[in-house]
């Protein structure tokens, strides 16, 4: 079976190591167990189910890993489908976590997931004092665990965006470099779709009066409600950076397309000073005046010589060259 770990916790203490019973488990009321499977099989959720008495379309979903974040109930028992995030190269990938939970057990479903439970297990058992307060301390502890995951995702895209800038600021983007800017705003809209359902199941366990949630957890869920808002809060302002970055390179190369613009109209009108004298003269005419000066060659070199120097200096005062 795909049981990472499954243990009884009594008085807040690991107990024993609990097997997947086909029929229903008695506990006493200091007692409660914590599942923790990954990618079971239909056959071994079913398992589960017929063990506690879990509810078929919420078993249904915890095998669909394509579920949003979501707070289902199903009698005395709670049904919460968190997701999860990280990186792989520039694309934020998602899991999901399903955690069923009653009075004396939780039962967690990964996934996709890339972080397992098992440090934080450990981390738990440390603690007897907030075990002992029973599965809604441990639900609360999966999501936390979940939500502090989104931070360095969004720290490590916004490192990447921060670079991009710094190099636009000194060099053209290339072609490659612009789309991956657009793969980065994508991810980054995905990800709202995804913070947005989160927030909204952290705060109906933290405002809502649901089963199997004690009122003195509820501080706890208001905490990570906290932390979704923060990773809301960098999220938005990650896209408008984005955004900006895109909208200030092409300002930059505007500018910078301009500014050649102006170059090559201030070296066309220089260069149209002797082309057009010379055009004139070039003619085959017979009778020019010009033609019998003596000094005329001298003198026509040295009116396009300082028609030339004029335009340059004008051009150049006017910060064209």
């Amino acid at each position: 079976m795909s049981v990472v770990a499954s243990f009884m916790y009594r008085d807040g203490k690991r107990a024993e190591k609990l097997p997947v019973f086909p029929t229903p488990i008695a506990f006493n009321d200091n007692e409660f167990c914590w599942i923790g499977l990954y990618a079971p099989t239909a056959e071994e959720m079913a398992t589960l189910q017929q063990a506690y008495s879990l509810h078929q379309l919420a078993v249904e979903d915890a095998l669909n890993a394509h579920q949003l974040p979501k707070v289902d109930i199903y009698g005395e028992q709670l049904f919460v489908v968190a997701k999860t995030a990280h990186l792989e190269g520039d694309k934020i990938a998602y899991g999901q976590t399903a955690l069923f939970v009653g009075r004396h057990y939780i039962i967690s479903v990964r996934q996709g997931s890339a972080r397992a439970h098992s440090a934080l297990r450990s981390q738990l058992e440390a603690s007897p004092q907030l075990m002992q307060k029973g599965p809604d301390y441990v639900l609360h502890a999966i999501i936390d665990f979940i939500v502090d995951g989104y931070l360095p995702v969004v720290q490590t895209i916004e490192d990447k965006v921060l670079a991009m800038e710094k190099h636009m600021l000194v060099a053209f983007l290339e072609r490659e470099e612009i789309r991956r800017i657009f793969r980065m705003r994508r991810q980054v809209i995905l990800f709202q779709r995804i913070l947005g359902p989160m927030s909204e199941v952290v705060g109906k366990l933290a405002n809502l009066d649901l089963p199997c949630i004690d009122d003195h957890a509820k501080p706890y869920f208001r905490d990570v409600l906290d932390h979704v808002r923060r990773v809301e809060a960098m999220v938005s302002g990650l896209r408008e950076v984005i955004t900006s970055v895109f909208e200030a390179s092409n300002l930059l190369e505007q500018q910078r397309q301009g500014t050649i613009t102006r170059q090559l109209a201030a070296w066309a009108a220089i260069l149209a000073v002797p082309t057009a004298i010379a055009g004139i003269y070039g003619m085959n005419f017979e009778h020019m005046p010009e033609l019998e000066t003596r000094y005329g060659y001298f003198a026509v070199l040295a009116t396009i010589a300082l028609l030339c120097s004029f335009l340059f200096y004008r051009f150049r005062k006017a910060g064209w060259l």
